[in-house]
């Protein structure tokens, strides 16, 4: 029997490489006998630039760049063995892990750090940079990201502003002359976990400001914030990014390193599946697991359990398994899912269930595999 199990990361718990081996920790307690594949995956989000970094033999490195509230942080990059690609995951400078939950809100965090990331890369010698932008804290249209990189972003009174995602309601005007000319000869390509625009009721502020802390009654003045500051920022420049799909990724950051960086898009799971050899490894498996923190109906826009579901050939039973099922989940089953499993054991403090996410995962697996014992077939 062969069975791959590719994860993506449970979100604030445990990493895509741990959910990997709770997942054949489980299994192996009724298949001990099985061929086992780990391929722990990332979408653009969190675990981005682990999965890379192994995909090309590369190395990592830790730097100290600001946080989203401002504060240093210590961030993560990786680069190929040549070291001529940077890899870059937006979540390490600004990712909502870094952000306590009491102080969560996206008008007051930054991506500033994310501009950092990309100079270092770009000083360290690397001519080609993929950035993952999925797990920010942030919703700033990538403004605190270009004002590292140089440009300067002004209020109606002239001064100039940091970055921060309430700084939208304030932009009047915008400066590009003391950019980074070295951007111009660097190859930049985007893995977006989502397809989402930029704005609209399917856009960044809309959908995905709520989990990061963003007041229900502000969500349509920082849509329209969001808006008004891409007509400024895309008349300035000569471009308009605002409908691209996937230019809502990271809080606006995919929508601002097209424009400011001059980059291209690229759905983050087809990016790191291709890189893995996803569909090779998945020919002749008898089971595919994928899953991820929470599954819902958005999972099948651009999430890396979906875009697993599609590497596996017809014969292959697709597992999920999550931290919790949400709204629109039952549309799974329309993408290439044969089940989903949560793996909620109980009513408990979000904390409590964040602490014992590894052994609920195994704990599911395990029950997962006694019931496909059970039934015959293996």
């Amino acid at each position: 029997m062969k069975i791959v199990i590719a994860p993506d990361s449970f979100k604030e718990s445990v990493s895509a490489s741990e959910a990997a081996r709770a997942i054949r920790a489980g299994f192996m307690q009724v298949f001990p006998e099985a061929e086992y594949h780990l391929l722990p995956i990332a979408d653009g989000g969190e675990g981005t630039i682990h999965a890379l970094a192994e995909a090309n033999n590369g190395r990592m490195e830790k730097i100290s760049v600001t946080g989203p509230l401002g504060g240093r942080v210590e961030a993560r990059l990786a680069y190929s063995q040549d070291g001529k690609k940077g890899f870059i995951e937006m979540a390490e400078a600004c990712g909502l892990h870094l952000v306590p939950v009491k102080e969560r809100n996206p008008l007051h965090t930054t991506s500033y750090g994310v501009g950092e990331l990309m100079l270092h890369a770009i000083g360290q010698g690397a001519s080609e940079l993929i950035i993952g932008v999925g797990g920010s804290s942030t919703n700033d249209g990538g403004m605190g990201m270009a004002a590292a990189l140089g440009f300067q972003f002004f209020d109606k009174d002239g001064q100039e502003l940091k970055g921060t995602g309430g700084d939208l309601l304030k932009v009047t005007s915008i400066s590009g002359k003391n950019r980074d000319r070295r951007l111009e000869s660097v190859k930049i390509t985007v893995a977006a976990d989502v397809e989402n625009p930029l704005t609209g009721v399917d856009g960044a502020a809309y959908v995905y400001g709520p989990q990061k802390g963003l007041p229900k009654e502000k969500l349509a003045e920082i849509d329209a914030a969001m808006r008004r500051f891409y007509d400024i920022a895309g008349s300035c420049i000569g471009r308009d990014v605002k409908f691209i799909p996937g230019s809502g990724a990271g809080g606006g950051m995919g929508a601002g390193l097209l424009l400011f960086a001059n980059a291209r898009l690229q759905k983050g799971i087809d990016l790191v599946l291709d890189q893995l050899n996803m569909k090779e490894v998945c020919q002749n498996a008898d089971f595919v697991i994928s899953g991820e923190g929470r599954m819902d109906g958005q999972t099948i826009f651009g999430k890396a359990p979906a875009g697993v579901a599609k590497c596996a050939p017809p014969h292959t039973k697709v597992i999920a398994i999550c931290g919790s099922v949400g709204e629109g989940a039952e549309i799974l089953y329309e993408h290439g899912f044969d089940a989903v499993f949560p793996t909620l054991p109980d009513l408990m403090p979000m904390e409590d269930l964040l602490k014992q996410a590894y052994k609920n995962i195994e704990r599911t697996s395990r029950n997962i595999a006694a019931l496909l014992r059970k039934e015959g077939t293996w």
